[in-house]
């Protein structure tokens, strides 16, 4: 199965025509931003989306304030409160899936907490009560990678995963075995990221059009069992194509990669 994210890079696109456009490239699933960064009316896309006969494979949830999840304040406490809710609303909406950051930005992060913990944990208790899987996004900064490894290793739940971002991974700022997150718990990865850079910037070009090396990629994520769909998340360069021209061009190249994970 291909899927996309729902906005491709081209903002002036309504949300019924993006939809409709998707689908006529071949796509199959969509993915979604789960605020109003894209739509105003975002809560009615997955009936949106299945009116275009499109599969809903998970919401971004936003990530700006998650940083205050870790603090014990009542900023951080309204946070952790609308993550509760966007559990609800996968439930709600018949969303199965959905994907969080572990931390925001690239400068003072604020300590790993026994507060922080405990608010993941009772996120996840509340997907595990709904059938809701949460995918926990690899960054790039060493300290946030670290961060949803200290989350991976202390929640121990099937719905509670990995969402593996391999422009993240490529342009990341440490190379060890401990900003690894795929090769670390690949047995729990949940969904994809696909995109392309120069190893430098995240800048969520189509496949093959940056240095990423696909088949040894592609390879690493067979190898992990993931059986989801192949999900481009783009917004990068648009190449100065129209929507329709670019759609069709980013459905060749997420055929190649699915090719590439048999």
């Amino acid at each position: 199965m291909l899927s996309i994210f729902q906005w491709f890079g081209y903002q002036e696109l309504s949300t019924t025509e993006s939809l409709r456009l998707i689908k006529q490239a071949g796509f199959e699933a969509v993915l979604l931003w789960w605020d109003d960064k894209f739509d105003p009316e975002y809560r009615k896309q997955p009936e949106l989306a299945r009116r275009a006969g499109l599969w809903v494979e998970n919401i971004h949830l936003p990530f700006e304030q998650t940083n205050q999840v870790w603090e014990d304040t009542t900023a951080g406490q309204a946070v952790f409160e609308h993550y509760l809710g966007c559990v609800e609303d996968c439930a709600t909406f018949g969303v199965s899936t959905m994907v969080m950051h572990p931390s925001f930005g690239f400068e003072d992060l604020p300590p790993l907490s026994e507060i922080g913990l405990e608010r993941f944990r009772r996120i996840i208790d509340k997907a595990e009560r709904s059938n809701i899987k949460v995918a926990m996004e690899n960054m790039l900064r060493p300290q946030a990678i670290e961060r949803a490894a200290w989350l991976f290793e202390r929640i121990d739940s099937p719905q509670f995963g990995l969402c593996y971002d391999c422009g993240h991974d490529h342009a990341r700022f440490s190379r060890t075995a401990e900003t690894d997150l795929l090769g670390q718990f690949g047995q729990r990865l949940m969904a994809l990221h696909l995109h392309d850079n120069n190893g430098t910037e995240d800048e969520h070009l189509l496949p093959f059009d940056g240095t990423i090396n696909w088949p040894a990629t592609m390879r690493k994520i067979a190898q992990t069992g993931y059986q989801g769909s192949t999900a481009l998340e783009l917004g990068g360069d648009t190449q100065g194509l129209a929507p329709e021209e670019f759609l069709a061009w980013a459905y060749e190249q997420a055929k190649k990669l699915e090719e590439l994970r048999l």
